[in-house]
């Protein structure tokens, strides 16, 4: 049986009938309802292919981002090595070791003017609190925060080095003690 077709000159020419008057009739009635009903199978087929193609859309979009996840996933998931576990080198610190090995006490404060820097920066990424490295310090728990007062006393030597400069005259045993505090504290954050 072949599929209806839909005669569209035939719908507008009832649809001229009926605004002229000639709806009242059975005849019309009859014919108007048939075409309804008509419309009405076609709406319906129509409504069908839709929803068969909005699903097949969404099965192949759904199977495409579940595919892209997946390479996401494997992508992403590699395993990258946390600092020290294979014997990188930390070029920040060596900076700051060499500046702590010269025999020149202007390059023993300058390490340890940017050792604090460096405390500063993993304080803040540890989550600490605060303006700066001594309120960060003030918010830390000695339980949780084995090394606070190595920190502290570091923090202590990096401020005499602030307020009174060049005029500071660092031995260099103060030097290596300070160095080694900030050395622990980051060891204990495994920053180095």
């Amino acid at each position: 049986m072949p599929a209806p077709q839909l005669n569209v000159e035939y719908v507008f020419r009832l649809i001229y009938e009926c605004f002229h008057g000639a709806c009242h009739t059975t005849a019309n009635l009859t014919q108007l309802s048939a075409m309804f009903s008509q419309l009405w199978l076609w709406v319906v087929f129509i409504g069908y292919v839709i929803s068969v193609l909005a699903l097949i859309s969404i099965v192949y979009t759904t199977v495409l981002l579940f595919d892209l996840r997946k390479r996401e996933e494997e992508h992403y998931s590699t395993i990258i090595p946390q600092p020290g576990s294979s014997g990188e080198s930390y070029p920040r610190w060596e900076h700051i070791q060499s500046l702590a090995d010269s025999m020149n006490p202007s390059d023993w404060r300058t390490a340890i003017i940017e050792a604090d820097i460096m405390l500063d920066e993993v304080l803040s990424q540890k989550g600490y609190m605060g303006a700066g490295v001594g309120e960060k310090l003030k918010t830390g728990d000695p339980k949780k925060f084995e090394t606070l007062n190595d920190a502290w006393e570091a923090h202590k030597v990096r401020n005499q080095i602030a307020h009174e400069g060049s005029t500071f005259n660092i031995p260099r045993s103060l030097a290596e003690r300070t160095i080694a505090r900030y050395e622990s504290v980051f060891r204990e954050f495994r920053v180095i």
